[in-house]
Parts: C-alpha cells; sequence; structure tokens
C-alpha cells in the first residue's frame, strides 16, 4: 500500500452515531507523507464550531476555528502529542494515522475488483486489533474501549477496507465499526498522487502554545 512516500490530495467523510445522535464531518486537504507537512478544513454541518483548518509543518500542527482559541488566531502543539478522543477518529484529523491503521489491519481477504473514482481496483478487507484502534487515544477514552473489550470478551469488530490501484496505491480506505448502538465510519478518499502539496506556516505572532485540543471538529 505504497503512499507513505508520496503526497496525495484527500477528503475524508466522518459518521458518528452515539445514542441515537448523528454527525457527518467532512475532511479536506492535501498531505506530502514524505516531507510530514500538509493541510487540512473540516466541516461539521450544524455545529456551534462548524470549520476548523489545522496546518501540518515542522513537527507542529496549527490549530483554527477551535474553542479556546481566538479569531484570527492559530493554536499550536508538537503533532506527536495529538491523541484522539472518538472511536475511529485520528488525532487532530491526521491523514498519516488512518494510513498506519490500514497498514496494520490483518486476517486480510480479496473482495474483488470496483471502480472507485474512475479507477480501476482491488478491494481488499481485513481487521483492525485492539492495539491499533486504541493507538494515540485520549487515556480516558482508550480506558472506556478496554471496558468495553473485557466484556466482549474480544477485541472490538473493527473492518478496515483498502481499494488499491494497479500500481498498488490507495485510491480509497474505510474504517468501521458498528456495536451496541454506537457506529462509526471513516472514509478518505486520495486523489492527485504525486502531485505538490503547499503549506503556508502561520506567522509566530499569530499563534499560541496549546497542550491539547478536543471537540468533534478535531478527532
Amino acid at each position: 500500500m505504497a503512499l507513505r512516500e508520496d503526497s496525495a490530495t484527500f477528503r475524508q467523510e466522518v459518521e458518528l452515531e452515539d445514542e441515537g445522535k448523528v454527525y457527518g464531518l467532512t475532511v479536506t486537504g492535501g498531505f506530502d507523507f514524505a516531507a510530514d507537512k500538509g493541510h487540512l478544513g473540516v466541516d461539521l454541518q450544524g455545529g456551534a464550531i462548524d470549520h476548523s483548518d489545522q496546518v501540518f509543518a515542522d513537527g507542529e500542527i496549527y490549530i483554527s476555528g477551535s474553542e479556546g482559541i481566538g479569531k484570527g488566531a492559530w493554536g499550536v502543539m508538537p503533532r506527536d502529542e495529538a491523541e484522539a478522543h472518538y472511536l475511529l477518529r485520528a488525532p487532530l484529523n491526521d491523514p498519516e494515522h488512518v494510513l498506519l491503521q490500514i497498514a496494520a489491519m490483518h486476517k486480510i481477504s480479496r473482495e474483488g475488483e470496483e471502480d472507485v473514482q474512475g479507477v480501476r481496483t482491488v478491494h481488499y478487507r481485513g481487521i483492525l486489533d485492539h492495539r491499533t484502534v486504541t493507538l494515540r487515544m485520549a487515556p480516558e477514552v482508550s480506558a472506556v474501549l478496554d471496558e468495553v473489550r473485557d466484556m466482549l470478551g474480544s477485541d472490538l469488530p473493527v473492518f478496515a477496507d483498502a481499494w488499491l490501484d494497479a500500481r498498488g496505491r490507495l485510491v480509497q480506505t474505510r474504517t468501521s465499526v458498528n456495536i451496541s448502538g454506537t457506529r462509526a465510519t471513516l472514509t478518505m478518499a486520495l486523489s492527485d498522487i504525486g502531485e505538490p502539496v503547499r503549506v503556508t506556516v502561520p506567522q509566530a505572532a499569530d499563534t499560541i502554545s496549546v497542550t491539547g485540543v478536543s471537540g468533534i471538529l478535531n478527532g
């Protein structure tokens, strides 16, 4: 599943359902995985805060449009300290986190050939183990999933799908789970593979250090 040494435009569709409430998020942007830099925008229809922008560069993540960060300002924190606060969400929507999870899927089966975004692909399906599902998850959220696993007596039934083109490049990924009224699906489509990704880093005068950010926009 070659992509970690390349760049791409991506679009994530996130669906979360919890206790009867359904949330739909869209994350769009571009990422240079080889250079560890990129940018993205997150939109939540009907949310009190309905848009956030994030920039990844030089080992940092810059966040705007988040609670506690003033208008025109950017919060900044080390990329490796960001945590996920929801099942199947990536820390601050980091697309590379999704690739790491997909690469770790096991019990893989070949599901057949499909056309995705006008590209002929081979569809593979596998499952994610508990360690992969809770990768870089906030401790309080991970603890809840540990309890659920203990009650089930096995790992949560989390499925992973990958669609690869004839050159072995990812065209689309999906992770999904549906258990006890909680449903989560994250679909990521990739395009413009190999095209340059330009990133504008916020001015230092416009940034404030933050130790963490939460909220449904931020993963």
